[in-house]
């Protein structure tokens, strides 16, 4: 079992955090100001995708790209698109 992997970034006023689970097929949650609104019992290799909403007028949709590498053990990337640009979700140590 690996370790726990923690994505954040702020937008604007918003914060979205991704939470991956250990292993190589832990549970993804998609967070927005601290709040669950995107949900994945298991991940798998390649890419997982989870659309979620910025709670604005009118709601402003967005996705997260998290990129599990196929062969070789390494560390998942995840990629905030919202309006057509990726930026990339710095990992953050959580205690």
């Amino acid at each position: 079992m690996g370790p726990r992997h923690h994505f954040h970034l702020d937008q604007g006023d918003h914060s979205i955090t991704v939470n991956v689970g250990p292993g190589r097929s832990g549970e993804i949650e998609l967070l927005v100001d601290g709040k669950v609104v995107a949900y994945q019992k298991h991940h798998a290799p390649g890419m997982n995708v989870l659309a979620g909403e910025l709670p604005e007028e009118p709601a402003h949709p967005f996705r997260v790209l998290l990129r599990q590498p196929h062969l070789v053990p390494s560390m998942p990337r995840c990629t905030l698109e919202l309006d057509g640009v990726e930026q990339p979700m710095p990992e953050r140590l959580v205690l």
